[in-house]
């Protein structure tokens, strides 16, 4: 399917282009007019004043809803271009571009400014006047000093939402205290989730700022909706901390309440080894997830092929299950090694009493038939890198669908496009600009 706006061919069942999100079929249930609109935030502005990880998700999320974010940077830029290695993974990319950075920053416009500068301040300061949204991720106290705090902010624009992420929170004795993704997880408890109970804690590869920005996000959209039924801002406020023991859900719900805490799985001694995972005879794993485990276990043994298992009074019920799980996961392991996994889910296809997926890294996901039908990634012809997969904001709208995909964008690439449009700056100003090192 050819979308006439852009040349981008789309999938055959497409109905609206990947690349520009115009309509480029006729949909089984025709929408209205507004289906045009690049998503569900179209005309919504937000000041994005962010670096690293934590606040870019936050602002980027909401680039993916169609607002127009100006990610605001100092001259030097935001400290996520420069980096050059992510947990051991070189993100280093052609045209002197950085995979961490752009990862994180694509719907986005960007002006660079001096904000110890009063001129840069000033102009930020005119920027919120008709801005919806401000975001800022910095440690207490540094945006009061250069009057960008929210008591600042509001005497330019009373209705502005002002989301401010921090590590434990704005208040409290350690309110004030630096904070990176690994610190967050530490406190809040989750280094204790994951890997096997040997005493030892376990690093979740920096969720905390994917969790936090996904929770700042989720907050400025419930005021923005407040804002709209009320008439008035306010200030988000969004922790590491905080998000990470959301995060902990369930868990640390059962362990607040009834002081018992679910204790992390070593898979070789999981009690219900039907809610496991297991090597098959290709080195390739395949998961069960099967919590009734009575209900599922005659199902499960009769698709195995081991009908024998039924009879073994070792595993004849959860309880004796649960009590010889090491010996029943060491068989388990034997029988799947036996063969491969295309061959175990040839057995399993089509079987509704087996709940299994297949384990999966990140590489098998562009190829994933229910990735594709929902665009959880989508093509991208990047204009240094080419065509490329990127991930999308997972969220589905049937009448304001998200659509395209803008690249992140070159340090201060818009300043001079935002002075001129948006707040009626002439060439002269911008030179002048310039010559007193307010932006780039």
């Amino acid at each position: 399917m050819i979308c006439t706006s852009c040349n981008t061919e789309n999938r055959p069942n497409a109905n609206y282009c990947d690349q520009c999100g115009n309509q480029i079929s006729t949909p089984a249930h025709p929408v209205q007019a507004v289906a045009q609109q690049r998503g569900p935030l179209e005309g919504i502005k937000v000041l994005d004043w962010t670096m690293w990880q934590f606040g870019p998700v936050s602002t980027m999320m909401l680039g993916d809803l169609g607002a127009d974010v100006i990610k605001v940077e100092s001259l030097d830029g935001d400290h996520g271009r420069q980096f050059r290695r992510v947990s051991g993974a070189s993100s280093q990319l052609p045209g002197g571009l950085n995979a961490y950075f752009e990862s994180l920053n694509r719907q986005k416009r960007s002006i660079a400014l001096d904000l110890k500068n009063t001129r840069g301040v000033e102009i930020l300061h005119r920027l919120v006047a008709q801005s919806d949204v401000f975001v800022q991720n910095f440690r207490k106290g540094v945006a009061e000093r250069l009057r960008l705090g929210y008591e600042d902010l509001i005497k330019h624009n009373s209705k502005i939402v002002y989301g401010a992420a921090t590590g434990y929170g704005p208040i409290g004795p350690d309110s004030d205290q630096p904070a990176f993704a690994l610190t967050g997880e530490a406190r809040s408890g989750s280094l204790w989730w994951g890997g096997p109970h040997d005493g030892n804690p376990y690093n979740l590869g920096g969720i905390a700022d994917q969790m936090a920005g996904v929770m700042l996000s989720y907050g400025i959209l419930g005021a923005l909706v407040a804002r709209e039924r009320n008439g008035v801002g306010q200030k988000v406020d969004v922790s590491h901390l905080g998000s990470l023991m959301w995060l902990g859900g369930n868990r640390y719900g059962i362990a607040l309440i009834s002081k018992n805490i679910p204790q992390r799985q070593d898979r070789g001694s999981v009690l219900n080894p039907l809610w496991n995972f297991y090597r098959c005879g290709d080195d390739r794993w395949i998961a069960f997830s099967m919590n009734q485990s009575d209900r599922y276990w005659p199902f499960f043994c009769e698709a195995i092929g081991q009908i024998d298992l039924l009879e073994d009074p070792r595993f004849t019920g959860m309880e004796a299950r649960a009590e010889n799980r090491e010996e029943l996961v060491r068989q388990l392991d034997r029988i799947f090694e036996s063969k491969t996994r295309d061959e175990w889910e040839g057995k399993f296809a089509g079987n509704e009493n087996i709940i299994w997926a297949r384990v999966q890294d990140v590489f098998d996901l562009p190829d994933d038939p229910q990735v594709i039908a929902n665009n959880y990634i989508v093509d991208y012809d990047h204009p240094v890198l080419g065509p490329s997969k990127w991930l999308q904001t997972p969220v589905g709208y049937s009448t304001t669908p998200i659509s395209a995909i803008k690249a992140a964008p070159a340090h201060g690439e818009n300043t001079e496009e935002i002075l001129i449009d948006s707040l009626g700056y002439t060439w002269d100003d911008i030179g002048k600009l310039k010559e007193e090192g307010v932006i780039l």
